[in-house]
């Protein structure tokens, strides 16, 4: 029996995703290692930052952890990978009805992230306002900083266009939401028309009353919240991933093992 790290789940909380995992696998050869162990091992390296190969030895071999964790990151016929059904299919509604809300939100609040890229990364873009090359991460939340859409794109696209794109990607998700929050980055009359059009929701932009001074938005700090939540994960300090797939796929695990380890 392997000592307990920091970043594992219960297994009684590991049950909550343990049918969507089993599922990916349809060989009839009987698997011959612990699920919870291998998915113990991938939320180790996202939470220290090791490569696959410096995993410990007490975990699977890591070329096993990294051959489920392949399938499990590929999206599936409907475009949606297993972690990200685990996510939003499973613990997002049930975390809001835990909270005494609907299943689907009516409010998301939108932002945008830059993160510095490794040298291994595919695809390379620079974001000249944050002078930033990298890669930058589109998430929409609820008030409780749940994700209901997430999106990752390279630097230099636009904060309103990988908006719109995690929209579309994700427009199952909301199709309850008549609201969305932006801060002055969102402003403009085309972004609102799309987001109405592929929505019907409108769009409220939150700006500072005052420039060169520090204050807190209302409502704005719970997305920014949520970034902070990822940044707990060492793994997410930077993009070290190839794939921007493989990047999105990290942030749907960093989200799922925080709603896990609350349930």
């Amino acid at each position: 029996m392997r000592k307990k790290y920091p970043s594992d789940i219960s297994r009684e909380q590991f049950e909550h995703i343990r049918p969507l995992l089993e599922g990916v696998r349809k060989r009839t050869k009987p698997r011959t290692v612990d699920l919870y162990e291998v998915f113990c091992g991938i939320l180790y390296l996202l939470k220290s930052g090791c490569q696959w190969r410096m995993l410990p030895s007490d975990f699977p071999k890591w070329r096993t952890v990294y051959a489920y964790f392949e399938k499990w990151r590929e999206p599936a016929q409907d475009g949606i990978s297993v972690l990200e059904q685990a996510l939003k299919k499973n613990q997002v509604g049930e975390v809001r009805c835990k909270q005494g809300r609907n299943a689907s939100t009516r409010f998301i609040i939108v932002d945008a992230q830059s993160v510095k890229n490794t040298d291994s990364a595919e695809l390379k873009g620079y974001d000249a306002g944050k002078k930033v090359s990298g890669i930058k991460r589109h998430i929409a939340v609820d008030m409780l900083g749940l994700p209901h859409a997430i999106e990752v794109t390279t630097a230099d696209v636009t904060d309103r266009a990988g908006a719109l794109k995690a929209i579309a990607r994700c427009t199952a998700n909301l199709t309850q939401v008549t609201s969305v929050l932006v801060d002055g980055g969102y402003s403009g009359q085309p972004f609102a028309t799309a987001v109405q059009e592929q929505l019907g929701a409108t769009v409220q932009v939150a700006k500072r009353n005052e420039l060169h001074t520090f204050e807190v938005i209302p409502q704005r700090w719970i997305v920014e919240r949520s970034f902070a939540w990822l940044e707990k994960c060492r793994r997410l300090w930077k993009n070290c991933e190839r794939k921007l797939n493989t990047s999105l796929q990290f942030v749907h695990l960093a989200f799922l093992a925080l709603l896990l380890k609350r349930s």
